[in-house]
C-alpha cells in the first residue's frame, strides 16, 4: 500500500512537474515583458540626429550625437547612404551646430563648441571635462567627399557665399570673411558701430545685408565694398531686423518693431508688442510697410520657432503670425495689399523652409487626418501663393525639420515613432515613398520592442482649461503602481506621442520609458505656457511670474493620477528640468501631501529679480511695481518652503547659461534650514544642456534611483 501510494505520488509529481514546465514555457512566450528588461544605458544609447541640411547636387549633411561622440554625416542621391565625414572620438561636450552645405555641394561648414540655444554666453567655450586647456569655439570646413577638417578660426553665424568660395561670419560683434578652404586668414570685412550680426549675402554675392543692434534701436544695413559707404535702410527710432533679399537682389524685406521706451508700462497688464513687415528698394532706399500686425495680444511678435520666419519669393513676402490664434503662414504681394492665409486650421507651423525654386514651403505641423495628430508632428507642404497645404507624412509617427532637395524631387527630414528613435529620412515627392537613412547607427541591443506606446490623456484643470498629457504605462506588474508626473521645461514646448525633435526631450522620453519599465505610471503634462494648443494656452495673462496659473495643470495631473485604479495615490512623485524644475519645486512646496517626492533639475526658484529689481531702482517706476513683485514672490517656490515636507533631489550644472546656479544654491540653503529631506548633485563645469553624455547619464541614473528609492518601497503593513 505504501509502495503503491509512493508510486502514485511519484507519478503525480512527474505530471505536476511536466505541467509546470509547460505552463512556464507558455507564460514566457505569452508575457515577454515580465521576463525581459532593459537598462537605462540601453534606452539612452540611440544616436540623435539634428542640423539636417541640403546643398548642391542633392547632397545632405547632418550632425549625430552617439554616446557623446558628435560627428557630421553626409549622404547624396540617388541612394542616400549615410557616410561619416568627421571622426571626433571623445565625449568632450563640444557641440556641432550651424551645419551648412555649399551651393556647389563641395564643402560642409559647421561650428564646433559653445552651447548655442542658451540664454546668455552661448558662443563662449564649454569645458565639461574640466580640461586645464580650455576648448575653443571654432568654425570648420571639410570637403563633402572626405578629408581633414580645416579650421576657419573663431566665429559664429557662418553664411556661405553664393559662389561657394567665401564664408561670412560674426566675430567680436563685427562681420568677417574667410575663404571656405581656409587657405587664407580671415579678414574683418568692415567696421560699424553697434553689435553687428545676421549676415545675408545678396543672390549674386556682390552685397551683404546685416543688422546693427544699438541697444534701444537697431538698423538694417548693406555693405557693398570698401570704397562704398554702408547703406542704412530707413534708419529710425525703431528696432529693425531679419533682412531678406528679393530673388533678383533689387529689394530687401525686413521686420520693424516699435521701440519699447518712455513712461514705464504696467508689469502685470497684457500689452501687445506690435510689428510690421517692411520692404525697401535697394537702389532708391524707398521703404514701404507691407503689413502691420493688429493691436491685439494675438498680434504680438511671434515667439515660436523661427519667430517671424520671413521669406522673400518671386513677387511675394512670406511670414508667420499668431494673430488668428495659431502660428500660421501668410504671404503678401511685394507691392502691398491684404495678406493671404496659407495654413488655415487649428495647428501650428514651425521649422519652415523654402523650396529651391521658391514656389513652395515645407514645414512641421501638429496636424493630420488623425485626432491624435495635435500631439504629433508631421511634414506639410504648401504653395507660397495659395492655401493648398498637404500633409505629406500622415500616420502615427513624428517627423520634423523638412528640407527639399535641390532638384525639387525629394524632401528630407527626421523621422521617429513611439518606439523607434529619430533617424534621417528621404521621401520622393512623386510617389511618396520614404527611405530611412543611417539605420546601421542604431545599437543592436536597443530595446525597441520593449518600449510602451504612450497614450493621449486629456483632463480638466480647476478653471476648466483642457490639458493634454501623454501616459506611459505597462499593463504588467502590480495592480497599484507608484506614479510620476514629468514636467517639461521651456516653457514653450510640447511633448509628443513619440520621440521628440529636441535632444533634451528625447532624453526625457527615454527616461520616461525606463521608469515605465521599472513599474511606474508616468504622466507627461503639456501645461499651459506650452505650444501646440493655440495662443491663449501659450500666452495666459496670469502665467509665469504673473500668477503661475500653469501650476494648476500640474496639480490637476497629479490628482488625475491619484484617481486611477492602477495608481497608488500615496506614491505619486514628480520630476522635471528647467521650467519643469521650477514647477516640480512648486509642487513639492505647495502640495507635499499629493507629491511624495521629486527631482528638481536646474529649476528657477525665486522670480523676484531681473526686471523687478531693475525697475525698483529707477526714479520713474511702473505703476504696479509693488503688486507685481508680490505676485512674482507668490509665484516662486521659495515662498512655499514652510509647507515643503517631501524629500527632494536637486541637480544643477554650475556653468548653466539658462538658469543661474544661484537659483539652486538659494533653495538648498532654505531647505537645509527647514530640515527638508534632501539630496543634491552638482555637475561641475557643465551647462544647462549637460553637453557631456557621461554627465547626462549621471543625471538620468540619479533621477531614476531617487524616484525608485522614494516611491517603489511597498507601504508598511500596520
Amino acid at each position: 500500500m505504501n509502495n503503491f501510494s509512493c508510486s502514485i505520488k511519484h507519478t503525480y509529481l512527474l505530471i505536476l512537474f511536466w505541467f509546470l514546465n509547460v505552463l512556464l514555457l507558455v507564460f514566457s512566450f505569452s508575457v515577454p515583458c515580465l521576463s525581459q528588461s532593459f537598462s537605462l544605458e540601453q534606452v539612452t544609447s540611440y544616436p540623435f540626429p539634428n542640423e539636417l541640411t541640403t546643398g548642391g547636387e542633392n547632397r545632405i549633411a547632418w550632425a549625430v550625437n552617439a554616446f557623446g561622440l558628435r560627428n557630421i554625416y553626409v549622404a547624396e542621391a540617388p541612394d542616400y547612404q549615410a557616410r561619416q565625414l568627421t571622426f571626433y572620438r571623445k565625449d568632450d561636450g563640444q557641440e556641432l551646430s550651424s551645419v551648412a552645405v555649399s551651393s556647389d555641394g563641395q564643402w560642409v561648414v559647421y561650428i564646433r563648441g559653445g552651447d548655442f540655444g542658451s540664454n546668455w554666453d552661448d558662443e563662449l567655450p564649454v569645458n565639461p571635462t574640466s580640461s586645464p586647456v580650455s576648448p575653443q569655439v571654432h568654425m570648420w570646413s571639410i570637403p563633402f567627399d572626405g578629408g581633414e577638417p580645416v579650421s576657419l578660426g573663431e566665429g559664429i553665424s557662418p553664411a556661405i557665399s553664393p559662389d561657394s568660395k567665401q564664408v561670412a561670419f560674426v566675430k567680436n560683434d563685427q562681420i568677417w570673411t574667410v575663404p571656405i578652404d581656409g587657405q587664407e586668414e580671415a579678414q574683418q570685412l568692415f567696421s560699424a558701430r553697434g553689435e553687428i550680426g545676421s549676415p545675408v549675402w545678396s543672390p549674386d554675392g556682390s552685397k551683404l545685408a546685416f543688422c546693427s543692434d544699438r541697444d534701444d534701436h537697431a538698423y538694417v544695413g548693406i555693405y557693398e565694398n570698401e570704397t562704398t559707404p554702408i547703406q542704412w535702410i530707413d534708419p529710425s527710432f525703431h528696432l529693425d531686423s531679419n533682412p531678406r533679399w528679393s530673388p533678383n537682389g533689387e529689394a530687401l524685406a525686413f521686420i520693424r518693431q516699435p521701440i519699447r521706451a518712455g513712461k514705464p508700462d504696467s508689469l502685470l497688464a497684457a500689452i501687445p508688442r506690435l510689428w510690421s513687415v517692411m520692404r525697401a528698394q535697394v537702389a532708391s532706399g524707398k521703404v514701404q510697410e507691407l503689413w502691420k500686425s493688429p493691436n491685439t495680444m494675438r498680434g504680438s511678435a511671434p515667439t515660436t520657432q523661427g519667430r517671424f520666419n520671413l521669406h522673400y519669393v518671386d513677387g511675394r513676402v512670406v511670414f508667420l503670425s499668431y494673430h488668428d490664434g495659431w502660428p500660421h503662414l501668410y504671404s503678401v504681394d511685394e507691392r502691398g495689399g491684404d495678406p493671404l492665409l496659407l495654413t488655415p486650421g487649428d495647428f501650428m507651423a514651425e521649422y519652415i523652409s523654402l523650396s529651391p525654386d521658391r514656389e513652395s514651403l515645407v514645414f512641421t505641423a501638429n496636424t493630420g487626418p488623425d485626432a491624435l495628430d495635435i500631439d504629433r508632428r508631421h511634414i506639410v507642404k504648401v504653395s507660397v501663393d495659395q492655401a493648398d497645404a498637404q500633409v505629406l507624412t500622415p500616420g502615427d509617427g513624428n517627423e520634423w525639420t523638412p528640407v527639399i532637395t535641390q532638384d525639387g524631387e525629394s524632401v528630407v527630414f527626421i523621422s521617429a515613432t513611439a518606439k523607434r528613435p529619430p533617424l534621417p529620412a528621404v521621401m520622393s515627392l512623386a510617389n511618396e515613398s520614404i527611405s530611412l537613412i543611417g539605420q546601421s547607427l542604431m545599437p543592436d541591443d536597443f530595446p525597441t520592442e520593449q518600449l510602451v506606446v504612450p497614450e493621449q490623456v486629456i483632463f480638466d484643470a480647476p478653471d476648466g482649461k483642457k490639458v493634454h498629457a501623454t501616459l506611459f504605462h505597462s499593463s504588467n506588474g502590480a495592480a497599484q503602481k507608484p506614479a510620476i508626473i514629468y514636467v517639461h521645461g521651456g516653457p514653450p514646448r510640447q511633448m509628443l506621442l513619440g520621440w521628440h525633435y529636441s535632444s533634451y526631450y528625447s532624453n526625457a522620453y527615454a527616461l520616461n520609458q525606463y521608469l515605465a519599465s521599472q513599474g511606474f505610471v508616468v504622466l507627461s503634462v503639456n501645461y499651459r505656457l506650452g505650444i501646440g494648443y493655440g495662443y491663449e494656452f501659450h500666452k495666459p495673462v496670469d502665467g509665469g511670474s504673473r500668477g503661475a496659473s500653469e501650476y494648476q495643470d500640474i496639480k490637476a495631473g497629479g490628482e488625475w493620477l491619484a484617481e486611477q485604479a492602477c495608481v497608488d495615490p500615496e506614491r505619486i512623485g514628480i520630476y522635471g528640468g528647467s521650467y519643469g524644475g521650477y514647477l516640480t519645486a512648486m509642487a513639492l512646496g505647495r502640495d507635499s501631501e499629493l507629491f511624495a517626492a521629486g527631482v528638481d533639475i536646474h529649476g528657477v526658484h525665486n522670480r523676484v529679480g531681473g526686471r523687478y529689481k531693475f525697475a525698483a531702482g529707477e526714479y520713474e517706476q511702473a505703476p504696479d511695481l509693488k503688486e507685481a513683485m508680490e505676485v512674482a514672490w507668490q509665484s516662486s517656490p521659495v515662498s512655499s518652503v514652510d509647507t515643503w515636507t517631501s524629500p527632494v533631489l536637486i541637480i544643477h550644472g554650475d556653468d548653466d547659461r539658462n538658469v543661474n546656479f544661484h537659483q539652486s544654491t538659494d533653495l538648498v540653503g532654505r531647505l537645509m534650514k527647514k530640515g527638508v529631506p534632501m539630496e543634491t548633485m552638482v555637475i561641475v563645469d557643465d551647462t544647462h544642456h549637460f553637453m557631456r553624455h557621461a554627465n547626462q547619464r549621471r543625471v538620468n541614473q540619479a533621477t531614476a534611483d531617487f524616484l525608485i528609492k522614494q516611491l517603489k518601497a511597498e507601504k508598511a503593513t500596520p
